[in-house]
């Protein structure tokens, strides 16, 4: 038995596009001569909560079509099982399914999700909230933030990128203490990241050297120099190239912490969630299994 999970909205698409997606779904079962039963979520954490009953039931395989919240919600509900978890990409980013080279035809996705046999890669937790691709705080958080509480026009790519675009203007970094075993060091950073996947979504690589697989998670840290330099930095993040720019720096860790004077919004797989003054980060190596080809 195979659970699809759809999120009709995800990527910009308007609520009617569910009856297409749910149809393509079952037809492709169909053709491949699996029983499944396709689900739509309703509201946010509905897809989580139909990736558990799902696996009361004893489903094969559990199939997330939607963005990287999506994937978070299913993933977070079959990490450390035995079920995997097919992706079909209709997100904003994509990073995850990006980095997996999931293809973006649902239709080729789901065939190849059915087929293919399951794989291991790692998953992060920061705050206690597992992540897949990527997790963080400064501005990637704060432009989740932004982002999940925006209602003007339809979301996907376009509303993300207007979104970054306002708000890089006034946004100011803060000061966090990033501890590791090797001591605490204090930074003024536009950004700190956690990276499984190497990339954000829609090709902006922060972190090019990331491997789901290695057993470690990359730390970036952005230390601005001005504004100015960091507008600068915007096409060398799409070219995979952030390594060289000053300021950023990235290692490989399996735990670390980081610290502040004042309460942190985070955000796992993009959707933000408020922590406290500390939030501990870790890599769970092996946790998650995948269908992807």
């Amino acid at each position: 038995m195979i659970a699809i999970i759809i999120n009709p909205i995800a990527g910009g698409a308007r609520p009617e596009a569910a009856r297409g997606r749910a149809e393509l779904a079952a037809a492709v079962l169909a053709a491949s001569r699996e029983e499944g039963e396709v689900f739509v979520t309703e509201r946010k954490g509905h897809a989580r909560e139909l990736a558990v009953a799902a696996l009361a039931r004893g489903v094969r395989l559990i199939v997330a079509w939607g963005g990287d919240g999506t994937i978070n919600e299913v993933g977070s509900a079959v990490a450390f099982g035995q079920t995997p978890l097919g992706i079909v990409p209709a997100g904003s980013g994509n990073g995850l399914a990006s980095d997996l080279r999931v293809s973006r035809r649902p239709d080729r996705a789901l065939v190849e999700a059915l087929g293919a046999a399951p794989r291991a890669i790692d998953a992060g937790e920061l705050g206690g909230r597992l992540f897949f691709a990527t997790a963080g705080v400064g501005f990637d958080a704060h432009i989740a933030s932004c982002f999940d509480r925006d209602i003007v026009g339809r979301r996907g790519f376009t509303t993300y990128l207007r979104i970054s675009t306002r708000e890089l203007l006034a946004y100011r970094p803060s000061t966090f203490r990033v501890c590791q075993d090797s001591g605490t060091c204090e930074r003024r950073a536009l950004l700190v990241t956690f990276a499984n996947a190497s990339q954000f979504g829609n090709g902006a690589r922060i972190a090019p050297g990331a491997r789901l697989d290695d057993g470690v998670l990359d730390l970036v840290v952005f230390e601005e120099v001005s504004r100015l330099r960091t507008l600068c930095a915007v096409p060398r993040l799409f070219a995979g190239r952030v390594t060289g720019v000053r300021g950023w720096s990235i290692e490989q860790i399996e735990r670390a912490a980081i610290e502040s004077d004042r309460p942190m919004r985070f955000h796992v797989d993009g959707e933000p969630v408020d922590g406290g003054t500390r939030l501990e980060a870790r890599v769970h190596p092996g946790a998650l299994k995948v269908c992807v080809r």
